[in-house]
């Protein structure tokens, strides 16, 4: 089983992104790419970029750290509706090869603001029907030469990509085409990615959860005909890492004050709509404010939502054995974050991923 590290650049042009204190630079490339450098140093093979309507776009960011780093992986979030499968496969597929196979891809379905962008065909089975087809549309752009394709949403005629995806041989398999992330909790979302993704990213659940989902994807993926990998999975979540348990709680706690008491430092928070997935960690508050071993759910009850509805809070040592039970689940992609994002860089790679490494013996690491 592959591991991939990853961590988040917020991508935003306002400071002050889930209460991140730096903001000198904030929003220009200099500053980004001090992030993405500090991720090379800390441990972290990339990171997942923000995105949305009203930030910068997220492609363009993703093409100008890789020019001006060594070996980060972005990974580029891309919305059906906003892309055009031909032009981003074209896109992508130039970015990868340039990049020497660095670009990682994370579809999203969710709604953003569509009508910003001219995107009418926003209900929900529209969407994910759509996706389906632009994930496989995209895959046989990147994969097979003189396409032809005629769906309910797109179409292409003898399209054939130029130049094509950069392959490679790894620890892992080979690697043909830019890693495709995708996530959603609905029995829709579910079934898109058991057929057409790589990797199926989930929230912080506990592993209960996370462990339903898993066996129910599985059983989705077996019902797939076209699939060449297994389907994989990760996990994006907040972690709160100190010196010591104490000292976690403590400060997590005094966190979560400051942010009930200033709903201002959720600036950026964009997931607290009706999404299947974001209802799963908000219902969590009616378990308990802690969840398996220093599982935190009080961040939600706040404000928090996504990847800050609950965190992951601790010791090196704590995060990296509640990542590890994740990883027994079947996980190997973790993408991690705190704020201040250029402060926690360093001290979450340089203590959780080495521990977690020793905790899970022998996975290969990409």
């Amino acid at each position: 089983m592959t591991l991939e590290f990853l961590w988040y650049i917020p991508n935003t042009v306002e400071p002050g992104h889930r209460g991140d204190t730096n903001g000198a630079g904030w929003g220009s490339l200099d500053y980004s790419t001090d992030l993405a450098q500090r991720c090379e140093v800390a441990g972290w093979s990339g990171a997942l970029l923000g995105t949305g309507w009203g930030r910068p776009d997220t492609f363009t960011l993703a093409t100008s750290l890789a020019a001006r780093t060594q070996s980060f992986k972005p990974l580029c979030a891309v919305r059906p509706g906003y892309w055009s499968p031909a032009q981003f496969a074209t896109a992508a597929a130039t970015l990868d090869s340039l990049s020497r196979g660095r670009l990682l891809v994370n579809i999203v379905s969710g709604q953003d603001n569509p009508a910003a962008y001219g995107d009418a065909e926003v209900d929900q089975a529209t969407r994910y029907a759509r996706t389906r087809e632009f994930m496989r549309l995209v895959r046989r752009l990147w994969t097979e030469e003189r396409v032809t394709f005629k769906g309910e949403h797109y179409w292409v005629e003898d399209a054939t990509v130029v130049p094509r995806p950069y392959a490679l041989s790894t620890a892992g398999g080979d690697r043909l085409h830019p890693t495709l992330y995708f996530g959603g909790a609905s029995p829709a979302a579910e079934v898109t990615s058991a057929h057409e993704a790589d990797v199926q990213l989930f929230w912080g659940e506990p592993l209960d959860g996370i462990a339903e989902r898993i066996d129910r994807l599985k059983t989705l993926e077996a019902q797939a005909d076209h699939r060449v990998k297994p389907l994989e999975f990760g996990l994006r979540i907040t972690t709160l890492v100190r010196d010591t348990t104490e000292e976690a709680w403590r400060d997590a706690e005094a966190k979560v004050e400051r942010f009930a008491d200033n709903a201002d430092m959720w600036k950026g928070n964009r997931h607290k709509g009706k999404a299947v997935g974001q209802q799963r960690l908000l219902d969590l508050q009616q378990r308990g404010d802690v969840l398996d071993s220093c599982l935190y759910t009080v961040p939600g009850k706040v404000g928090g939502g996504g990847a800050g509805t609950t965190w992951l809070v601790g010791s090196a040592d704590d995060v990296a054995r509640a990542l590890a039970a994740y990883h027994h689940l079947g996980v190997s992609h973790f993408i991690l974050s705190d704020t201040p994002y250029r402060e926690e860089i360093a001290r979450v790679g340089t203590s959780v991923i080495p521990r977690l490494r020793e905790l899970v013996g022998d996975a290969v690491t990409v």
